[in-house]
């Protein structure tokens, strides 16, 4: 029976901060004593080990990534958060580790995900539904999401939170953080603290369901009249602190878009930039994770169903004019113009000597060029990323040029580069220029 909590198996969610404060430290200390060993047996070869080698072995990649996504939580997010980030500042190995996390949590073992429910509904919250899928569609780092069918017929999901993860934020953050310095590959002038910072924010927000339903009912009002574009309706009488219902839209994963023909693909990707540019230039509200997840698509319909609405950010009039200025500079080819716009929103920091700021003007040019291109930008086989990635080493084998933007930057970016991948993976062609043309 579906309603039944037996069946999936899970590993459960650590909770309290002084449980999940133990694993972080045992973590670490496992790491520093297998760092020792690693260190003697270099010694009796008769070489001068470095910590960051003997940190970030394979076999210590592969247990920090399996820890952290058994703890799901703050503990996680960060590591999603800070390789989309500074993936391209941290090492390799460390971008590894963090990278990894972005695939989906282990799910809850059924007898804690009843002890949340029952917490949410009551001991007789089986009574609400005619049907409650006790192994769920998906599991992420703050929760984990459940098909059901209420006394109404209403067919739903519900985004069901781990216990714990809202009270143990705090602690979490401080403990990944002390893990990242653990591994000795930051530079000692390189400050985390902003970035810690404001991950930490995001993730109170994240972890607040009344929030996230009030951002799903504005973007539903706000796209209420673009066929396009489908989303959820919040059920607000079974949505709690710990569980957030919405009515259930079914869709296929967005990559399938990628088998549809050309010009579906085009139509589909087209829509989602047109998206982003509205909510940069037009409501100054943005959702600003572009993880694929948060996208499904419904052939009936051609309609793109938006999910996930709990790192949405407002933005004010300065980031939106600046990024409007930066880009008709950009598109003007004026590169005076263009660094001075990069300066004040944040790309490039004070102090920078003429060739540091040369190498990051160069990927800014290697970023607008196609936008110029009256045919179009054609993603599919486009390698602007590796050409990007690959100039941006010089950033990352050069700590001078070290330095995180501002967070409603960051976040804007994470939003953009999520969406070139997205858009690659499908394989379209748009017109870019045209979209925007309409805001300048």
């Amino acid at each position: 029976m579906s309603d039944e909590f037996h069946e999936p198996k899970g590993s459960a969610v650590p909770r309290g901060r002084l449980m999940r404060a133990g694993r972080m430290g045992g973590l670490g200390a496992g790491l520093m004593g297998r760092a020792a060993l690693g260190g003697m047996a270099e010694l009796a070869r008769g070489r001068r080990p470095r910590l960051s080698d003997l940190m970030l072995t394979p076999a210590n990649v592969t247990r920090v990534t399996d820890q952290l996504a058994q703890m799901r939580g703050a503990a996680m997010k960060m590591g999603q958060l800070l390789s989309m980030e500074a993936g391209d500042i941290l090492p390799p190995e460390l971008s590894d580790i963090l990278s990894r996390l972005r695939a989906d949590a282990h799910m809850m073992p059924p007898q804690q995900l009843k002890q949340v429910l029952t917490a949410a509904y009551g001991r007789d919250f089986l009574k609400r539904f005619q049907r409650f899928d006790v192994r769920p569609i998906a599991a992420a780092s703050i929760g984990q999401v459940h098909r059901a069918v209420d006394r109404d017929g209403r067919d739903l999901a519900l985004k069901v939170q781990y216990p714990g993860v809202r009270d143990s934020i705090d602690s979490d953050v401080a403990n990944v953080a002390a893990l990242i310095r653990l591994s000795g590959m930051l530079p000692r002038h390189m400050d985390m603290a902003p970035l810690m910072e404001e991950a930490r924010r995001q993730l109170h927000e994240e972890a607040d369901y009344a929030r996230e339903a009030h951002y799903l009912g504005r973007f539903g009002d706000v796209l209420s009249g673009d066929d396009r574009f489908a989303v959820p309706a919040v059920a607000h009488d079974l949505t709690t602190p710990e569980v957030l219902a919405m009515t259930f839209l079914a869709g296929d994963p967005i990559e399938t878009v990628a088998d549809a023909p050309q010009a579906d693909r085009d139509r589909v990707v087209t829509a989602l930039i047109d998206l982003t540019l509205a909510e940069l230039f037009g409501f100054r509200m943005m959702q600003t994770d572009a993880n694929f997840a948060n996208y499904r698509y419904d052939p009936a319909t051609g309609r793109i169903i938006l999910l996930d609405f709990g790192a949405t950010r407002e933005f004010g009039p300065d980031l939106s004019d600046g990024y409007l200025d930066l880009l008709r500079a950009g598109l003007a080819g004026d590169t005076a113009a263009v660094q001075r716009q990069m300066e004040v929103i944040g790309f490039i920091r004070p102090g920078l000597d003429p060739a540091q700021i040369g190498v990051i003007m160069d990927m800014a040019e290697m970023g607008f060029a196609p936008l110029r291109d009256p045919d179009g930008f054609d993603f599919k086989g486009n390698d602007l990323a590796d050409r990007l990635r690959r100039r941006g080493m010089a950033i990352g084998n050069h700590q001078a040029l070290w330095h995180i933007p501002p967070a409603d930057t960051l976040f804007l970016q994470r939003k953009l580069g999520g969406l070139y991948l997205l858009a690659t993976r499908i394989g379209a062609k748009v017109h870019v220029r045209g979209l925007i043309d309409a805001y300048l």
